[in-house]
């Protein structure tokens, strides 16, 4: 388990790929839950210490003061450099684990905002930033198979669209940094490295995109 920060009101871990979002309290029960990452997305994820600063980082994330940063590889290429997308998500109709921004919905519909920006383009593939402003369940994945490109490797929203490049096993989807104010009123950023399978995917890409030239 990869400390990334800990003081005494809170721990922020580096969550593997393959462990649900509550996996730290398995060894470490006194931690508390403030928010949730998807089991196959790795990255920065923020636990609480104590009722108060569960309560303090909660209202945090509700009031959108939490600023999240995720790597995500999309299939096809996006054409703008940076855009946002703001669709409502629901659950869906057809596939009830499946939330949509487009499509037939049921029960609660939630607004929902993405930005992002581009910083590479490969030949069929995407790489981009993802910047949630709301904080909906599978929402970077639901926008981006909205607008045309899902993730790569995403089992669930790809449909006839799914690739799993570089021997990826899973969706290609890390939450890469978090930046907020402490209780104290400090500024912080907190930052976790993009894991070794998706690094070889962007490495098998870029090699592939290279050999197509010559």
């Amino acid at each position: 388990m990869q400390i990334i920060y800990e003081d005494d009101d809170l721990a922020a871990l580096n969550k593997p790929a393959g462990v649900d979002f509550d996996w730290a309290l398995r060894k470490r029960p006194e931690l508390l839950v403030v928010h949730r990452l998807d089991k196959d997305t790795s990255g920065v994820i923020l636990f609480a210490k104590n009722e108060k600063a569960q309560e303090y980082l909660c209202d945090l994330f509700k009031t959108r003061q939490i600023q999240k940063s995720y790597k995500v590889l999309v299939v096809g290429k996006i054409k703008d450099n940076s855009g946002k997308i703001e669709l409502s998500i629901g659950r869906s109709k057809k596939t009830p684990l499946k939330r949509v921004a487009i499509g037939e919905k049921r029960g609660t519909i939630r607004e929902a905002i993405t930005e992002y920006r581009v910083l590479k383009k490969f030949a069929n593939f995407t790489f981009v930033e993802a910047l949630p402003k709301t904080g909906r369940t599978h929402q970077i994945r639901s926008h981006f198979v909205a607008i045309g490109h899902p993730v790569v490797c995403d089992k669930l929203y790809s449909g006839k669209r799914f690739t799993c490049p570089g021997g990826l096993l899973r969706q290609f989807l890390h939450a890469s940094s978090i930046e907020f104010l402490l209780q104290s009123g400090t500024k912080i950023k907190l930052e976790a490295d993009m894991p070794e399978d998706l690094r070889v995917a962007l490495q098998e890409i870029t090699k592939d995109d290279k050999n197509n030239e010559s």
